[in-house]
């Protein structure tokens, strides 16, 4: 792991919620606007 010196700068107890609420939170952004933005969706919605 050549990235496993970045824990002696941040706590891991801190770093790692942190890295998986970024990721949560961009994971959901990118599916709404996908979501959003396309025209099949909401007639699925619809039946």
């Amino acid at each position: 792991m050549n990235q496993g010196r970045i824990w002696c700068v941040v706590k891991p107890t801190v770093g790692l919620p942190l890295l998986l609420g970024a990721v949560t939170l961009i994971a959901l952004i990118v599916h709404g606007s996908i979501l959003a933005n396309t025209d099949w969706f909401p007639a699925y919605w619809g039946g």
